[in-house]
């Protein structure tokens, strides 16, 4: 909501009087998030519910202008959004990532404090095991939080231990010692809620394969994951593997029981503990053939719904790490319909003509989500800005061939590459961060119609 800069709104005598007051009423009594704003469209607090109405509407009430948690939080807030989910679970996980996204002032406490718990799956292990922690690891682990709730979290993790069947025990299984063939499962095998690894019922392959899957699910690529285990299921039956097959179909219909949006992707988790960036940064120093390391990185992406509300993304990267007061957003302005090339050079000339106009320096490196057809564009749309462009690459998805310019073939390096997961690195977060604001704006625009 906007207000005038030349006639100031008055202070609102009773919060439950106000116009968050008045949109909370008009909440929809399904589960979600809310974002709390002050004065200056500042999120200041984002919250889950259960009940978006109830939970929400509880802040206006006189009782919480009194209670010591909540009296200084309710004479800030003057508007309220919220954004619908079909879950609880995706509640919380939708919570936790907005909180590590916009930073609110009243979540603050989120962003130092360890003793928040956090969900933590190992990455060395032949068998990774999924944890819930308080003291997340430094290195080998994949971490999605914090959360605010442990109760939630630890029945989240319980319900998604029924689908993906992963370890949450403590013991450091080999593939390769016999040993574990004559080990004694612990009761979550018999009751179907663990492959047991622990008795070699499930090969180092498969078990890394469900834990693929579950990440691809953390990280919101929910339709992604259905369409990839539904291949797999066709795949196993056409190789006869029938139990695999009837395993991976009750997997899919579990998944959907959950109830989740499809558009869970959108708020992908920003964290992305990536292990050396210094290597990343000489791998790229080397492949790329450049005279020093590229120290500043920017990634651009283009997110859009069935043509509706384009936008797209910049982020910066220093030193092989993410450098968040250098990202950007922007909301397409010329572009109707869907038409990457055409959003992909709009972003580029508003970006670059701010670079110049602002004596700013260019980034020594562009990266652009896409093949040689966005490649192009961007170069295009640099040349038509008359700047002298920054070495700019492409990075196709599919097979994560890296594109660069007067070079007919791309560069493919092993997946393993420290450079090519540097690329990765960047090309994901801009995804993210344009697929989070581009959630905003829809989640908003629902909201007001």
């Amino acid at each position: 909501m906007e207000s005038s800069t030349d006639t100031p709104l008055p202070e609102p005598a009773d919060s439950s009087g106000s116009p968050a007051a008045e949109r909370v009423r008009r909440f929809p009594t399904t589960p979600g998030v809310y974002l709390m704003k002050d004065r200056q469209d500042r999120v200041i607090y984002v919250g889950k519910a259960v009940n978006l109405r109830s939970r929400a509407g509880s802040y206006f009430t006189k009782a919480a202008q009194i209670e010591r948690r909540t009296a200084e939080l309710v004479q800030e807030i003057y508007d309220i959004d919220c954004v619908e989910t079909d879950s609880e679970v995706d509640a919380l996980l939708m919570e936790a990532r907005l909180i590590k996204d916009i930073r609110p002032r009243f979540n603050s406490q989120l962003k130092d404090d360890k003793t928040f718990p956090y969900l933590q799956i190992s990455t060395r292990e032949d068998f990774p095991r999924v944890e819930f922690t308080r003291t997340p690891a430094a290195k080998n682990v994949k971490l999605y939080g914090p959360f605010t709730n442990a109760g939630k979290l630890r029945g989240m993790i319980a319900v998604l231990q029924k689908i993906f069947r992963f370890r949450t025990c403590t013991l450091d299984i080999d593939e390769s010692d016999e040993r574990w063939r004559w080990f004694r499962p612990c009761l979550l095998a018999s009751i179907n809620q663990c492959t047991a690894p622990c008795n070699q019922q499930i090969s180092k392959v498969d078990y890394r394969d469900d834990i693929r899957r579950l990440r691809l699910f953390l990280d919101g690529g929910r339709d992604r994951l259905l369409k990839q285990m539904n291949k797999d299921m066709l795949g196993a039956s056409a190789d006869r593997n029938y139990e695999k097959a009837a395993r991976i179909r009750d997997d899919i219909e579990a998944l959907k029981g959950l109830n989740l949006k499809g558009d869970l992707e959108q708020h992908a988790q920003p964290e992305v503990f990536y292990q050396d960036p210094k290597k990343g940064l000489a791998g790229l120093k080397k492949v790329l053939q450049l005279s020093e390391l590229p120290r500043r990185i920017e990634g651009v992406d283009v997110a859009h719904l069935q043509g509706g509300e384009t936008v797209a993304s910049v982020v910066q990267f220093i030193d092989g790490l993410p450098f968040k007061h250098g990202y950007r957003r922007y909301k397409i302005r010329t572009v109707d319909g869907v038409d990457d090339f055409a959003s992909m050079r709009e972003v580029i000339t508003r970006r670059f003509r701010h670079l110049s106009q602002e004596g700013e320096s260019f980034p020594d490196l562009l990266l652009v989500d896409g093949g040689k057809g966005q490649l192009n564009a961007v170069i295009g749309a640099m040349k038509q800005l008359g700047v002298i462009p920054p070495l700019t690459i492409s990075l196709a998805k599919q097979e994560e061939e890296i594109y660069v310019p007067d070079q007919s073939e791309p560069h493919q390096l092993s997946r393993h590459s420290y450079a090519l997961r540097l690329l990765q690195y960047v090309r994901d977060e801009s995804h993210r961060f344009a697929q989070h604001y581009h959630h905003l704006l829809r989640g908003k625009s629902t909201f007001d119609q």
